[in-house]
């Protein structure tokens, strides 16, 4: 009996055990296939889903301010969308390897599809902006081998997510086997982390380099925020009643919540820079605009 509160604590019930869900929410059960038997963990799935409504919506705006002005790649640290993606990838497989919730490892697959859009149009921008030729042939080639990737990767991922129970079934009959899994799949978890931490680091040194952050769109930090803080209240929300298991149940999360509540904490410094540096925008804007009025009075005289 403990051995199975400690499973379901941790979302890895066996297989057998999954196929009835008799007290749960149907419509959770057959979106998501999580068996949810009360109102916290109800809910833990509500704000998840709310989170991937964030990061889905979250690449919108700057998509449109990079179409508008054209300038992505000036606004945009590149190392910023690369560990973006980085991290995102390593915490899918973290997810898939630990048998993380399933509302984590559909959030991941929604990350990924967001940074491949926007490091897609990143790297158009970039090649439409190109002056040199040989540079351009190069970048465009860079171009077309991402898009195949990415192209493979859209089709791999949902499939593998479909045959997840059964490489857990295959995987749970060897205990060693299922050991080295999940050892790898936290040190992925971890790795994710920071890629995630250190991915806020080259947009906030460009925007200080810039003293600006003209051509970036608020609405991308601000939703994704939005996204970490429902991701990781998500997670505490499912945490189980029972106090031993709490503690079991925080470190098998553990890499989840600190990139969650990790990212939000810096991206309060980059909300800070947007403030600062719009300020200043302003100031110059009213002096610039104080001395033209003067030259357009002598004029008039």
């Amino acid at each position: 009996m403990a051995l199975q509160q400690h499973l379901q604590a941790f979302n890895i019930s066996p297989v057998e055990e999954r196929r009835l869900c008799l007290n749960g929410t149907p419509w959770i059960w057959h979106l998501l296939e999580e068996c949810v038997g009360n109102a916290w963990e109800y809910w833990s799935v509500v704000i998840g889903l709310i989170s991937i409504v964030c990061f889905l919506f979250a690449a919108l705006p700057q998509l449109y301010v990079a179409y508008q002005n054209g300038k992505v790649d000036q606004a945009l640290s590149l190392g910023f969308l690369l560990c973006w993606i980085a991290g995102d990838l390593t915490s899918l497989i973290g997810c898939y390897l630990t048998n993380q919730l399933p509302i984590q490892i559909i959030t991941a697959i929604f990350y990924i599809y967001m940074d491949i859009i926007m490091i897609s149009q990143f790297a158009y921008y970039k090649l439409k902006n190109q002056k040199g030729t040989k540079c351009g042939v190069n970048l465009k080639n860079c171009c077309i081998t991402w898009i195949l990737l990415c192209i493979v990767l859209c089709m791999i991922l949902p499939s593998q997510l479909l045959l997840r129970s059964q490489v857990q079934n295959i995987f749970r009959k060897n205990e060693r086997s299922r050991d080295i899994i999940e050892m790898s799949g936290f040190i992925c978890g971890y790795v994710s982390c920071v890629f995630y931490l250190g991915s806020r680091i080259p947009q906030l040194y460009k925007n200080f380099q810039r003293r600006s952050t003209e051509g970036t769109s608020y609405l991308l930090f601000a939703l994704a925020m939005m996204g970490n803080c429902t991701y990781g209240l998500s997670l505490v929300l499912k945490m189980p009643a029972t106090k031993y298991l709490i503690c079991f149940y925080f470190w098998h999360h553990l890499p989840w919540l600190i990139g969650s509540f990790g990212v939000l904490f810096l991206d309060i410094f980059i909300t800070v820079q947007f403030i600062i540096y719009r300020k200043q925008k302003k100031k110059r804007a009213s002096l610039v605009a104080l001395e033209v009025e003067p030259l357009l009075i002598n004029e008039d005289f």
